[in-house]
């Protein structure tokens, strides 16, 4: 099994002609992320994901997490590592200058955590929710409090955590149980439990930031009365320095299929009565403030479903090119062929490249959006970029982790019976990859964001602005070449089935509370599925420019035009066939009884 490598040229292709990367470095925050500047930070950063992290993957996998009263240790090579990481200053490449960060497009840094997850997946978890804790304090966060954590967040001198689950609540957070009582000098004392914490505890940084979600007393019931607080593993006094140890602790932690070297905590905290909280933004609006954090990670979370799945798929061309067995056609007789020569093996690996390159371009795309969202000069470019991104968001961490899942398993499957032995190692990825559809909300949770939220986002406007854009390029890449035609035609099929199901969503789903939810999951899937037909198609209209013009890498290029047709033709078709689960309706949902469902 070798080592990950980057796919770099596959990242600037995305950068460079599906992304404005241009159109950023003209925003005064982003000048510097000129094409040179980003190609020196992501070769860079491939030789940290390769040389670094990519060798500790599988011995952390082996060795796990470890806790003994209270204290948790890491594999062997993780401390060294994150250290390497922190000086590196990889923590805080998309963060503001004024907080030490580097300011660089999130369309950027998201190919840098595409790396730090395909190296490692459970190692980049910890900068992942570090990066969530960031953002929530840039957008709620007092000046006081802004100035007391934020450097040492950025810097990755610290890390920082996000706690909702509680046992008895699960996904409902509004059930949760955690208290926050009026302390002294406007702090709060907190108490209650806390569990699946990712990095709840360990010894990489030397100080740990928890955002705890609690209820004050007297606050309404649900979410509605539910309050956000910094809970420091270390107190830190004015002058920024680390106090007395505070009142919380990892009680245990879990043992899980997979991502066996990220500790998933459960956490106390007030056993002794002196957990001591800070308020983050106003009193009962938590979820508002959580959701600043969450979102970041949904975004996160889908880019390791498209990372875990480029690390597999690296793995399972390997393999396919060194293992040779059975005849192909024109293998002389007496001989065996490289798997990589069969039909379906080949079936099987372009299915999962034509969709991973799909993938990145719709994540690195939804960053972009968030990029002009947040700093474009244009108030309606803001305004339109915005609403584009909490589109895409969904689409993103529902449709990629459910690839990650699935094209792990085929490379899995294109290992064959080896591919069920650990020795290969390509079994760790279909084991991590299985918890990130549950992370962040559970993608049918996505699925109902997008159907109950996202569908009527600003009257609608951007879902009639994506549908429209998908529309008029179908039309427009119609014409003599016949290899864009056949692109053309799977994606305006494609295209009126997504209609069809997005009117269908908004007629019905007023009258009928189940109808929206019961179509919900088909319709995220049909919705990503055709962004990312359409993305592929801009890619290939893009390769067929460049060549044009005179580009020698006709290689690659060519190749872009062939996964583009196989995505068209292999997976577009899928869209339409999903319009019929997606309007059925409820009924045959509920046709049984509950207690009839038992066989």
């Amino acid at each position: 099994m070798g080592e990950y490598n980057a796919p770099l040229k596959d990242m600037r292709f995305v950068l460079n002609n599906i992304i404005d990367l241009e159109g950023l470095s003209g925003i005064e925050k982003f000048a510097h992320a000129e094409s040179d500047v980003v190609d020196a930070v992501l070769e860079e950063a491939s030789k940290f994901a390769g040389n670094i992290l990519s060798p500790l993957n599988k011995s952390g996998d082996l060795a796990g997490s470890s806790v003994s009263d209270g204290v948790v240790t890491s594999p062997d090579g993780w401390k060294e590592a994150y250290a390497q990481f922190v000086a590196g200053g990889w923590n805080g490449i998309s963060c503001p200058e004024e907080f030490d960060g580097g300011a660089m497009p999130q369309a950027v840094s998201l190919a840098t955590v595409e790396m730090w997850n395909s190296s490692n997946l459970a190692f980049a978890l910890c900068p992942l929710l570090t990066q969530g804790a960031i953002e929530s304090l840039i957008s709620h966060g007092t000046k006081e409090q802004q100035g007391k954590y934020l450097k040492k967040l950025v810097t990755g001198e610290w890390t920082a955590t996000m706690n909702l689950t509680e046992s008895s609540a699960g996904s409902d957070v509004g059930a949760l149980r955690t208290k926050a009582e009026p302390g002294e000098d406007g702090s709060w004392l907190i108490s209650g439990q806390k569990i699946f914490i990712t990095y709840g505890e360990h010894e990489l940084a030397e100080n740990i930031i928890h955002l705890v979600l609690a209820r004050t007393p007297g606050s309404p019931d649900g979410t509605r009365g539910i309050s956000l607080f910094i809970v420091p593993k270390f107190l830190v006094n004015d002058d920024g320095t680390l106090g007395q140890r505070n009142d919380l602790q990892c009680v245990s932690l879990e043992e899980k299929i997979g991502i066996h070297a990220s500790p998933t905590a459960v956490m106390s905290y007030g056993d002794n009565g002196e957990c001591v909280g800070y308020l983050l933004g106003e009193e009962n609006k938590g979820m508002a403030c959580m959701f600043t954090m969450m979102n970041n990670a949904r975004l996160g979370v889908g880019t390791q479903g498209l990372a875990v799945a480029e690390r597999a798929y690296q793995q399972a061309v390997e393999y396919a090119i060194d293992r040779k067995q059975g005849r192909a056609p024109g293998t002389p007789k007496g001989e065996s062929a490289s798997i990589v020569k069969h039909a379906d093996v080949r079936r099987n690996l372009m299915t999962m490249k034509s969709q991973i390159e799909a993938m990145r371009c719709l994540i690195y795309l939804n960053g972009e959006y968030l990029d002009k969202g947040h700093n474009h000069p244009d108030p309606e470019i803001r305004k339109t970029s915005l609403g584009l991104a909490e589109l895409l968001t969904p689409l993103s961490k529902a449709w990629s982790t459910d690839l990650g899942v699935e094209l792990s398993s085929i490379a899995v499957q294109i290992h064959g019976g080896m591919g069920f032995i650990e020795e290969t190692g390509v079994g760790q990825y279909y084991r991590d990859s299985r918890i990130l559809p549950i992370y962040e909300g559970t993608n049918g949770i996505q699925a109902l964001d997008l159907v109950g939220r996202k569908l009527g986002l600003n009257g609608g406007e951007p879902v009639k602005t994506l549908l429209a854009d998908m529309d008029d390029l179908a039309r427009e890449i119609s014409g003599e070449d016949e290899a864009l035609n056949v692109i053309s035609r799977q994606l305006g099929v494609a295209v009126t089935a997504l209609k069809e199901a997005t009117d269908w969503m908004y007629t019905n789903a007023p009258n009928d509370p189940n109808a929206a939810p019961a179509g919900a999951t088909p319709y995220l899937r049909m919705f990503a599925t055709t962004v990312g037909g359409y993305l592929m198609a801009k890619s290939a209209v893009k390769a067929k420019a460049l060549l044009a013009a005179g580009d020698t890498d006709t290689k690659f290029l060519n190749g872009k035009i062939v996964t583009a047709q196989f995505f068209a033709t292999q997976i577009l078709p899928q869209v339409a066939a999903l319009l019929g689960p997606v309007t059925e309706g409820p009924e045959l949902l509920f046709a049984i009884e509950e207690d009839h469902l038992v066989a």
